[in-house]
């Protein structure tokens, strides 16, 4: 096995192999992350295109990289970069355009296998979970490094992809770990190596260090994670902050209390979508209100959530982006409702302006058993029941079976 990108310079020690397997007691806590996960997907039925350039993106003029396989990303093509920024750096690039759904189905596979081994798991996307394996050590009779390897074979073997595990007594060592281990491999930073692995870094490494908080730090002289851990707290407080500052100094100093959170409840349902040209016509504008509102109620029912507000994102021609939200009387999963409220948000707001981007969320959600307040209106229609016969309809026959009449002839406008 050769030398791993992104590896720096003297951490070869923490990363197993046949003839090195650093010492993992008390590193209970494992972050496993999928390898270039979309572009991985896709190429489980090309093979032959493995060793090319590969980049999944929509075909749109606005398109964004989805993902971007590892010969791709040599040549400097990262996710969410516009797909023209793409074609431009990788020009003999492979373009396959998203399989929507299939990701989902592979996601949910995986995490099936993480929670075979350990009920302790919280996942952060579709492609990326942390793991508290420290209770099923002994049922697995295994070491946090052998579990770790165990899940790289499992998820290679019945889903043909490859993850990067990164094993650690701290949460978000392990989540460093893993970058580092990545394509394909496995990193243990030992309890008693823990501050060497970490101070040398740069400062970017802490968890919540964006590239503003990164100025400010470097401005003030703070350039490795070994120079923050020793700072005086008040120093630090000046350069980002007193919140941030008791945060970064914690971390950087190797402390970080928090554990893995089991099945965070949802805060929002949103969905958006960006035009490929920008849009001020009403008629087009409210089929996409329409449209996304189907898309959130949809999500909601799936879940068997409800929410109390409505909102609205909108972003103009120029980049200037706005939100505007509404809460309802009583929580809803209905998309009568939200469409309505949508609506009437985007006409409050928006009068004869070029449209880029339009989305609709849904918050303060609720599961669907709570108490609904009932309707003393004789003459209200049932939209809710309509809407979960459509949900039943699309679940047997695919999602086009059901939409609304307005939808039906407008193919082209399909969300991306």
């Amino acid at each position: 096995m050769g030398k791993k990108p992104g590896l720096p310079p003297g951490y070869e020690r923490f990363r197993v192999t046949e003839q090195n397997t650093p010492d993992d007691t008390g590193c209970g806590l494992l972050h496993v992350d999928m390898d270039a996960f979309f572009a991985a997907v896709e190429l489980r039925t090309r093979p032959e295109l493995a060793d090319q350039p590969v980049i999944v993106a929509g075909a749109g003029p606005r398109s964004v990289v989805t993902s971007a396989n590892y010969p791709a990303r040599e040549f400097g093509v990262r996710a969410a970069m516009p797909a023209a920024v793409a074609r431009r750096l990788c020009p003999n690039a492979v373009f396959i355009p998203p399989s929507h759904g299939l990701y989902g189905e592979v996601s949910r596979g995986v995490m099936a296998i993480f929670r075979e081994l350990t009920p302790l798991v919280e996942p952060l996307s579709l492609d990326e979970a942390f793991l508290d394996v420290s209770g099923a050590l002994r049922r697995l009779d295994a070491t946090p490094a052998q579990v770790a390897e165990l899940i790289r074979q499992r998820v290679f073997a019945e889903h043909g992809i490859t993850c990067s595990v990164g094993v650690a007594g701290v949460k978000f060592v392990a989540k460093l770990a893993s970058g580092m281990a990545k394509p394909d491999g496995v990193l243990v930073v030992p309890t008693g190596q823990l501050l060497a692995f970490l101070h040398p870094l740069p400062v970017a490494a802490l968890w919540g260090v964006g590239q503003r908080t990164e100025e400010n730090l470097r401005r003030l002289g703070f350039t490795t994670v070994a120079q923050v851990a020793a700072a005086p707290l008040n120093r630090l407080r000046r350069a980002v902050g007193t919140a941030a500052a008791e945060h970064l100094h914690a971390l950087a100093n190797g402390r970080d209390e928090r554990g893995v959170v089991v099945d965070v409840p949802d805060k929002s349902i949103g969905a958006e979508r960006t035009f490929d040209t920008d849009q001020r016509d009403p008629r087009v504008l409210e089929r996409e209100i329409l449209r996304l509102s189907e898309r959130v109620a949809a999500t909601l029912r799936a879940r068997h959530l409800r929410g109390r507000t409505v909102s609205i994102k909108v972003r103009f021609a120029d980049f200037r982006t706005i939100t505007r939200a509404r809460t309802l009387a009583a929580a809803t999963d209905v998309a009568r409702v939200v469409h309505t409220t949508a609506l009437a948000l985007l006409t409050e707001a928006v009068s004869d302006a070029e449209i880029r981007l339009l989305g609709v969320r849904v918050e303060g959600l609720t599961g669907d058993d709570e108490p609904e307040q009932l309707s003393f209106e004789p003459d209200e229609p049932r939209w809710r029941d309509a809407e979960i016969a459509a949900d039943v309809a699309r679940s047997r026959f695919g999602a086009a079976a059901v939409r609304p009449a307005s939808l039906l002839s407008r193919r082209s406008d399909k969300p991306t």
